[in-house]
């Protein structure tokens, strides 16, 4: 039994120890506490089970981005925790406001139409690389290879190292694991490796200048007054390491789900055009990020709980996507255009500034997946991270029906 040191004073609530291996936020425990309940306790504080609450609570305004807090709870201290504190997720005010401002724009909706062409090709590229052999690793042969290319395509930089910069950020992300603190080492090793990386792309761009996206930044830097020389170096790290890991991650969920519901699978193959929508119903049911993190900027009193300031409240993403009280049928159907918004990519100011990134590119790429690889279904038992914190596949190995691959 794990010890209880949340600051929640509400006996009566459930307790989550969501810093267990063995924890999974889609286990019967949190569907018991789901229908008794929209809330729970954890070591941190408050966990937030239903859709209806997590959608007030995604924008509250007595609430900030609770993710800056992560080092101190896990005991990480060192590089990544004084990076981690000064990227533009954890900011607030004008800050962030001033660090969102200088990166939206490799983000918009009108550059991701731009790049729909270089994703297909990617796509292609790497499925006609493995579909002779009938089955794949798809996380290492797939689903990594293309979330690195296409951050690197979206910043303008040569992919060819793309190896080397996914292992730098599987390394990184290691730190918003549940194993965070017993690997620390592999955790700075990435962090040390990307960040010799990100200065060395700095010095080119400000020896000979491109015409990228990458060379804004590098621009908002000269004078010193949009983007700091530290600013400059931890947000050249931080769209590296997030675009890399969010996607794969996701990509291998997706996997998952189609593997385990092949009329769906069969039906993305019959219509394409049903992809845009099977992300979101992918993000709905398995997001990556299993919970938004908020924090109580004051004390607050939320439905009769007092939340103290400083508390965290973690607003889990899956089990409000999958409450029945707002979806009448949970159930996976990418089909069905109707589903109220989920939290996949968080919510409210701190929304993720990559949405339309990896929207645009997952699309792209499970609907070539599905057009060129009928018949979906594992060729052994895949391999997980944690089911809690930021999850997905360690390894995925997948095969389908070669006699109709194309």
């Amino acid at each position: 039994m794990a010890t209880i040191n949340s600051p929640i004073d509400a006996p009566h609530l459930p307790f989550f120890d969501v810093n267990d291996p063995s924890f999974s936020v889609r286990s019967e425990l949190v569907r018991a506490a789901r229908d008794a309940g929209p809330y729970a306790r954890t070591p941190y504080g408050l966990a937030v089970l239903r859709y209806e609450e997590v959608n007030a609570l995604v924008n509250d305004k007595r609430l900030i981005q609770g993710s800056a807090r992560w080092s101190e709870h896990n005991g990480i201290t060192g590089d990544w925790a004084t990076w981690w504190a000064n990227i533009v997720l954890n900011k607030e005010g004008a800050e962030h406001v001033r660090l969102r401002k200088l990166v939206n724009p490799a983000f918009s909706s009108r550059h991701v139409e731009g790049l729909v062409p270089k994703f297909q090709e990617l796509a292609n590229e790497l499925i006609d690389g493995f579909i002779d052999e009938g089955q794949c690793e798809f996380m290492h042969q797939f689903s990594e290879p293309y979330a690195t290319r296409v951050i690197c395509r979206l910043l303008g930089v040569d992919d060819g190292n793309w190896e080397d910069l996914a292992l730098y950020a599987e390394k990184m992300s290691l730190a918003l694991s549940v194993a965070a603190k017993e690997r620390l080492d592999e955790v700075e090793w990435g962090l040390e490796q990307m960040g010799i990386y990100a200065d060395g792309l700095i010095a080119e761009r400000r020896a000979a200048p491109q015409d990228d996206f990458l060379q804004t930044l590098v621009d908002a830097n000269e004078d010193g007054d949009r983007l700091s020389d530290a600013e400059l170096r931890t947000t050249v790290i931080l769209l590296f390491q997030g675009g890399i890991d969010t996607t794969r991650n996701q990509l291998g969920l997706a996997m998952d789900l189609f593997v385990r519901h092949p009329e769906q699978w069969a039906l993305l193959r019959e219509r394409p055009e049903l992809a845009a929508n099977a992300v979101e119903e992918v993000m709905r049911i398995r997001p990556t990020t299993t919970w938004v993190t908020r924090e109580a900027a004051e004390d607050c009193d939320i439905d009769g709980i007092l939340v103290p300031k400083g508390t965290t409240i973690h607003l889990f993403t899956e089990s409000s996507g999958t409450d029945p009280r707002a979806v009448s049928d949970p159930d996976f159907d990418i089909a069905n255009d109707t589903r109220p918004k989920h939290f996949g990519f968080g919510g409210g100011r701190h929304y993720c500034l990559g949405h339309f990134i990896a929207r645009g590119d997952m699309t792209e790429a499970l609907a070539l997946l599905a057009q060129r690889l009928p018949g979906l279904r594992y060729a052994e038992a895949p391999e997980w991270l944690p089911d809690s914190g930021n999850t997905g596949p360690v390894r995925q190995v997948i095969t389908w029906d070669r006699e109709e691959a194309r």
